[in-house]
């Protein structure tokens, strides 16, 4: 089986990716690490470039798991994307990190997170940043 985790380069990524190849490698699993960018974006803060990835793969590696990088572009559905590579892998978890966020800030804006969580049909694990 496989485990997807969704990346990007913060605290919140790298929580993601701890638990995801922390789970991985307890399972002998395999991962695919989703750093996925904005359809058309000429410049996005969150995709990694080569070296990144294969720094992330490397990491993987070191802790016995076989990982690899998928940058699936996402429109405007990002929980689309992650239902299409789930599938692709035939994963059966879905690793993601969660920002810290006050009240007024999830009642007044959306999250891909709790889209994530509400949508996808298969098990989520959601991590946070240690403080």
């Amino acid at each position: 089986m496989t485990i997807v985790i969704g990346y990007v380069p913060s605290a919140v990524g790298a929580a993601a990716l701890e638990a995801g190849l922390a789970e991985a490698a307890a399972h002998g699993e395999e991962v695919v690490i989703l750093n996925s960018p904005r359809r058309r974006s000429t410049v996005d803060a969150d995709l990694i470039d080569t070296a990144a990835a294969d720094e992330l793969v490397a990491r993987a590696a070191a802790v016995g798991v076989t990982a690899r990088v998928d940058h699936a572009d996402h429109g405007d559905d990002l929980v689309e994307t992650f239902e299409r590579v789930v599938a692709a892998a035939s994963a059966r978890l879905v690793v993601i990190g969660l920002r810290r966020r006050s009240p007024v800030g999830k009642l007044v804006t959306g999250s891909d997170a709790q889209r994530l969580l509400l949508d996808l049909d298969v098990p989520i694990l959601a991590v946070k940043p240690a403080k």
